[in-house]
């Protein structure tokens, strides 16, 4: 089943592609990629959770004698299928629609903490039940209401030394107390010097099973970064083409 589910689709683009250059020139430790995959498990990630996001990794710096790579290979975590939680280069995307998130105001000592938790994790076994779940949603189009999907990506295992993707990244983030998209209820109540109404939020964390790549991409507490936009772009240096696609003009009656 997973030599099945890992297999690439055949009809994947990539649109915007960033190469391994421009990734680096604008990643800082702790960052997450966001990956558009070509995998026919990343169909099922993507129907459920509506995005185009089916993979997530965290940018760790260069590699150490613990990530099994040639030293001072610039290298994400990530946990694979077929491997688990390990560590490859930033080129294994280079050729990929992906996205930075990155989380705000993090000091250096919140950032090695980071590492060093998803460090720690390399060697723990991708959570198979959850594949067996979301197998299922590859046989056809189901009617699946969109309240129930976000349910139907946490029913793995729960075993503690089995993780999926954007679960262990999750967990990271939980462990230095930084949100990616609690849940917030808002208490109204009166300070009694002023007798003025004020609001109170409480932030309420959620379980790291629930979360999926594009909460990383949608949370308000993580800035898009894009290489192209960082180094500066202009779009008065670009040079059009003034011939005409012969298809675009048919579509248009040109």
């Amino acid at each position: 089943m997973v030599w099945y589910l890992t297999g690439k689709v055949s009809k994947y683009q990539a649109f915007s592609v960033s190469t391994s250059e421009d990734l680096l020139s604008v990643l800082q430790v702790g960052d997450v990629l966001l990956v558009e995959g070509n995998q026919r498990f990343s169909t099922a990630v993507k129907y459920l959770t509506q995005s185009t996001w089916s993979h997530a990794a965290i940018f760790v710096g260069v590699a150490n004698s613990g990530d099994k790579l040639n030293a001072d290979t610039p290298c994400i975590i990530e946990a694979d299928l077929k491997n688990g939680v390990i560590a490859v280069p930033v080129s294994k995307y280079a050729d990929f629609n992906t996205r930075i998130c990155r989380p705000v105001g993090l000091d250096d000592k919140s950032r090695e903490e980071i590492v060093r938790f998803m460090r720690d994790s390399i060697g723990m076994s991708y959570d198979l039940k959850n594949v067996i779940d979301l197998a299922r949603y590859l046989l056809a189009t189901p009617p699946v209401p969109s309240r129930w999907r976000r349910k139907m990506l946490a029913l793995g295992s729960g075993d503690p030394t089995r993780v999926i993707c954007s679960t262990r990244i999750a967990q990271a983030f939980q462990h230095i107390g930084y949100p990616i998209l609690p849940s917030v209820e808002t208490l109204s109540e009166k300070e009694c010097e002023r007798c003025q109404a004020t609001v109170r939020e409480i932030y309420h964390i959620r379980h790291h099973s629930l979360f999926t790549p594009r909460d990383f991409d949608v949370s308000p507490y993580f800035e898009i970064v894009k290489p192209t936009v960082e180094r500066g772009f202009d779009h008065k240096q670009l040079s059009w083409s003034r011939d005409v696609d012969s298809r675009t003009a048919q579509a248009t009656g040109e």
